[in-house]
């Protein structure tokens, strides 16, 4: 079976199975057992597939757990980043699960274990705390330890039922997939909830390309990253997008939710990065950025929550950050968007493009957030700003831009581009088609002129029109109404007329003759 005939069959099954196993818990609710369980699954096949290293003669599941060597653990763990026994592999676990009175307390065990594996390893804090949200003794699986086995029981044997292939055929990519499917169908669903962690994967490719323009194997970047990275999708796209070679150092990403952060890291997992080509940390990037001995960036992607609260001024510390100082006036305390695109802007490398999707208020409102819009223009920070369709994004229909930063601009253009046409309407939101991306891309990266799609605008434009980003604001939008010429209009009225002169003229004329005839 090839790969894409493999993704179309996962896609027709995986969420049925989901809603099946879920019995009447909600799915959102839910969603941690099915893609904690997938994740499981993974790791289990994907260990097993390293210790046996492609050897016919090896079958990993079989042995005892006492014959692997302290040697052979050590060494898994500083390679894999964790130590899986045979006994606890997704295999040997599903094959007595519903036999098995302990199924609950035996899988925490499990989890735990693994977790505990990478303790005193490189791994450790990348592993630490990832099956937190898989709580297999939690009251929403049933209120009896048989409900709670039956529904962990139908959970594991559904998964198990999906067909990924053999693991070593490479198509190791299809969990990744699987895992994305799951986290978009359940965003999808739990609409403004589901947005907060999940970026739709047609912005997600729209973003990656353009933080990628031009790379190559001869032309690398050194590593990128997320500020607000949710589930990650957005640092994978560029994995997706691109060979892992033009990406040397690995995927940055900081997260605040818990739940959240855990689901990224699974899925770098998940999409086959290593441990140690990834570091997820969780906090307030506002307020506790925790990748400083990392940057600079030369590539950053970025959703962040739209103008959400923070502590600003009321933290006098914060206006000497280096981040924000440089424009002399922090972000709104009310309206935290700014703050998010400074520290982004002060993570990038010289040579390096930061792609940040942002709400459209940002360009045009006054006070501070013009000022910070004043700092990013005159020092020539702003490369273009793109307004994206409406109803993109889950459980928001409002028309979002992308601000695209750069340090390292040929002139002091700013680059203008109205793609809010171009979409395809499905049936709960719009999608950018592959042509929709490309036709942006390539305006974009040519900096090529089209009427009521692209401008670039001076810098002298934006300074006298006070500093407003918005695109509208130079892009004129195509008048669609009907054109009238006046002079043809009036000889069609003239003519018309003309018409109805006459038709009265013999109206008149038959009502006389019948009136002549009728007083014979």
């Amino acid at each position: 079976m090839t790969a894409q005939n493999q993704r179309q069959e996962l896609q027709r099954n995986i969420w049925s199975i989901a809603d099946q196993v879920r019995g009447a818990v909600d799915g959102w609710d839910f969603k941690q057992y099915i893609l904690g369980i997938l994740f499981y699954r993974f790791i289990s096949e994907n260990f097993q597939n390293y210790i046996e290293a492609g050897d016919p003669e090896v079958y990993y599941a079989n042995y005892p757990d006492e014959a692997i060597s302290s040697e052979i653990i050590d060494d898994a763990v500083k390679t894999k980043g964790y130590y899986i026994a045979p006994s606890q592999l997704f295999s040997n676990v599903v094959k007595t699960a519903r036999e098995n009175a302990d199924l609950n307390t035996d899988l925490k065990a499990i989890f735990t274990a693994i977790e505990s594996s990478a303790i005193g390893y490189a791994s450790e804090n990348d592993i630490k705390g990832l099956f937190d949200d898989l709580d297999t003794t939690s009251n929403r699986l049933g209120n009896t330890v048989a409900e709670k086995n039956k529904r962990l029981a139908d959970v594991l044997e559904g998964i198990n039922q999906l067909n990924f292939g053999r693991f070593e055929d490479n198509q190791i990519d299809l969990f990744g997939d699987a895992y994305e499917f799951l986290i978009s169908n359940y965003a999808s669903n739990a609409g403004k909830s589901g947005g907060e962690f999940f970026t739709p994967q047609s912005v997600s490719a729209l973003l990656a390309k353009i933080v990628m323009l031009g790379k190559d194997e001869h032309n690398k970047i050194n590593k990128i990253y997320d500020p607000a990275c949710g589930s990650g999708s957005l640092l994978l796209q560029a994995r997706k997008q691109f060979s892992k070679h033009i990406i040397e150092e690995g995927f940055f990403g900081q997260e605040i939710n818990m739940t959240t952060y855990n689901l990224a890291r699974m899925n770098m997992f998940l999409h086959n990065i290593n441990y140690d080509k990834f570091d997820i940390k969780r906090g307030d990037t506002l307020i506790n950025p925790l990748h400083n001995d990392d940057k600079p960036f030369d590539a950053i992607v970025s959703n962040p929550p739209y103008s959400i609260k923070w502590i600003g001024s009321d933290d006098p510390t914060l206006i000497n950050d280096d981040r924000f100082s440089p424009a002399g006036v922090l972000a709104p305390k009310s309206k935290a968007d700014f703050a998010f695109i400074l520290h982004a802007l002060s993570y990038l490398s010289a040579k390096g493009r930061a792609a940040i999707v942002t709400f459209p208020g940002i360009f045009y409102r006054g006070g501070a957030e013009q000022k910070i819009r004043k700092y990013l223009i005159d020092n020539n920070f702003v490369e273009a700003v793109i307004q994206l369709p409406a109803n993109l994004f889950f459980g928001t229909s409002i028309a979002t831009c992308i601000l695209i930063l750069a340090k390292n601009k040929p002139n002091t253009d700013t680059f203008f581009i109205d793609a809010s046409k171009e979409f395809k309407k499905e049936t709960n939101n719009n999608i950018l088609t592959t042509d929709n991306i490309n036709k942006i891309l390539s305006h974009f990266d040519k900096k090529e002129e089209l009427d009521y799609f692209s401008k670039a605008v001076k810098f002298d434009a934006i300074v006298e029109n006070n500093y407003n980003l918005s695109v509208s604001s130079y892009v004129e939008a195509e008048d669609l109404t009907e054109k009238i010429d006046i002079d043809v209009l009036n000889k069609d009225i003239k003519t018309t007329v003309e018409k109805i002169d006459k038709l009265r003229a013999e109206i008149d004329e038959i009502v006389a003759e019948l009136t002549t005839k009728g007083g014979n």
